[in-house]
């Protein structure tokens, strides 16, 4: 580790080897950091961080801040960053609260600046957020999701994985897997083909992911009656599966359509 002399790393932290720490890095207690991490100037990495290996913390970046949610009381709670992980310059990730306990973003992200995630948010691995995204509370986003710069995420929704949100998007619905959305209101608008493509999905994957949304945007047919239909007339598969459940699964309901 190299230990800049102007910064202020409390004794108990627990620091990997080869790890880079710029001057005026604030490192509380009740820290830990993964081996050849680097940390630069002006960072704040607070009470329950827990960072991963290969990270890359840029100057004036918040890791692990105290949640903005009134209800929280001070319990003890993590943010967790996953392995090889950039967060860019202003960035800020608040730990987690009694909900759920910590806060999880995961391995190959990239949280560009000025970027919020709040208390007990979920982000999957390869995750990319464009600068100023706001993330509410308690909201999961997909593997291999990339989100617009300045797109604003309501609380609790959740984004599948592969998603391409448009910047500047509000976001009040859940985001089905594989497809793109934007526009105000938010709405789908197909399936995020050139994307799929990059991360080795085959032409058949990715026809049968769009057979898929046409029966449940293009059938003229309620949510329930869409899914059914799916079920009937396409054989189980990964792809498939996913979306059922997913859509099946949503509190929030999913997007529509956009005209």
């Amino acid at each position: 580790m190299y230990n800049q002399p102007l910064s202020s790393i409390h004794p108990n932290a627990k620091i990997g080897n080869d790890v880079v720490i710029g001057p005026f890095v604030t490192i509380d207690d009740n820290v830990e950091i993964g081996d050849g991490t680097i940390i630069d100037s002006n960072a704040s990495i607070l009470s329950g961080a827990r960072i991963g290996k290969n990270c890359h913390i840029h100057a004036s970046a918040v890791v692990s801040g105290t949640p903005q949610d009134l209800k929280f009381k001070g319990e003890d709670s993590v943010a967790i960053i996953g392995d090889n992980t950039t967060i860019r310059e202003f960035a800020t990730i608040h730990r987690g609260t009694a909900s759920k306990g910590k806060t999880v973003v995961g391995n190959n992200c990239l949280i560009m600046a000025y970027c919020h995630v709040a208390h007990d948010c979920v982000i999957g691995d390869h995750v990319i957020m464009s600068n100023s995204v706001q993330i509410a509370g308690e909201v999961v986003v997909g593997e291999w999701a990339v989100l617009g710069g300045g797109a604003l995420i309501h609380q609790f929704t959740h984004i599948g994985s592969h998603v391409m949100l448009q910047g500047g998007s509000l976001v009040n619905k859940d985001l089905p897997p594989y497809c793109m959305a934007g526009r105000l209101p938010i709405s789908y608008e197909g399936v995020n083909s050139i994307g799929l493509r990059r991360r080795g999905f085959t032409r058949e994957q990715i026809y049968l992911i769009q057979d898929i949304y046409r029966a449940l945007y293009l059938s003229n047919l309620n949510v329930s009656d869409a899914l059914a239909k799916i079920e009937e007339e396409f054989p189980s598969s990964p792809e498939r599966d996913n979306i059922i459940n997913f859509v099946r699964g949503s509190n929030r309901g999913i997007v529509r359509m956009g005209i």
